[in-house]
């Protein structure tokens, strides 16, 4: 089987990766990294030892929006995730963009500083941190009042990039009442077969989120 994905099934930046392979199924072989070997393994290919990571025979493909990009020029299928329309596949990379930095990163920032000891961890890294996720929150509500989708009317890689995003940034700090085209837009991404795939496989995972996965989704 020439692809390999390197990844984890509760990792935000992996499901990326895996939507974008169930939305264009290709066969591909999933090396789950969770024992040592996983991870000599992957960092064999990626000094970082940062998932996900795509190998195709000898090619090696890193970051998620790459590894999605190459997909889509190697391994095409039926849901076109750049589109082909110039001017649609840059609004297209903005929104992943807007997800991955003003949704993900500020998430992320909540999940790792629960991490820590309380003694080390950063009072206003989280206050900024929940008040760009209300800022990001409102602004997708206007934008997403008259999208289907983030990017249009069609689903696009900006939504392998807003299902991880708003999936666990609504468990650290829920989206509230007064966004309800942001929480529709999240609900319309948990149907999508693709994603609930995805969410499905982390399941059994859900015991290791650091401040406790709620009874949902």
């Amino acid at each position: 089987m020439a692809l390999t994905l390197y990844a984890h099934p509760f990792a935000s930046y992996c499901w990326k990766v895996l939507i974008a392979l169930y939305e264009n199924p290709a066969p591909f072989a999933y090396r789950v990294i969770e024992d040592a070997s996983g991870w000599a393994e992957l960092e064999s290919l990626w000094s970082l030892k940062k998932f996900p990571v795509l190998r195709d025979d000898d090619t090696v493909v890193i970051e998620s929006s790459v590894i999605i990009e190459y997909l889509t020029l190697h391994y095409p299928g039926p849901t076109r995730l750049p589109p082909t329309n110039s001017d649609a596949a840059l609004q297209t990379r903005f929104m992943d963009r807007v997800f991955d930095n003003y949704v993900m990163t500020p998430m992320q920032t909540l999940v790792s500083n629960r991490m820590r000891a309380e003694s080390e961890r950063d009072t206003q890294g989280i206050a900024d941190a929940r008040a760009m996720l209300e800022a990001a929150y409102a602004w997708l509500d206007k934008h997403l009042v008259s999208n289907q989708w983030a990017a249009g009317s069609d689903f696009t890689l900006a939504e392998c990039s807003a299902a991880p995003a708003l999936f666990y940034a609504d468990w650290v700090h829920p989206i509230g009442d007064a966004y309800p085209a942001t929480r529709d837009y999240r609900k319309r991404l948990l149907a999508r077969p693709s994603v609930a795939r995805t969410i499905d496989e982390a399941r059994p995972y859900r015991k290791l989120f650091p401040l406790g996965a709620p009874d949902r989704d």
